[in-house]
């Protein structure tokens, strides 16, 4: 997978929703991946922004994707809050995080 400069990761207790996008902006990458499969998706990808909500799973994650040669971005909760469109737990929840 390549052309991907952002991974917006919405961390959930069995799985998380990723949404990754090229220089643009624009969405070239969504899907709902369970917590090993976030490991391998995160190996198959070259250095990219990780972006995330800082919890308590994500320096974890923020850690593994680091090793991998990511950049990793975590935020406070209050400052994803305001790029949340729908209810929790929804795919575009990842996405607007990046922004």
């Amino acid at each position: 997978m390549t052309g991907i400069a952002v991974l917006g990761i919405d961390l959930g207790k069995n799985s998380c929703s990723v949404a990754g996008l090229d220089e643009t902006g624009r969405v070239v990458l969504r899907r709902r991946v369970s917590r090993d499969g976030l490991a391998a998706l995160l190996a198959k990808l070259r250095g990219c922004v990780v972006a995330m909500e800082a919890c308590c799973g994500a320096h974890h994650v923020g850690r593994e994707a680091q090793a991998q040669g990511h950049r990793v971005r975590l935020m406070p909760p209050e400052y994803v809050r305001p790029y949340v469109k729908a209810q929790n737990g929804t795919p575009s929840r990842s996405r607007d995080g990046t922004r």
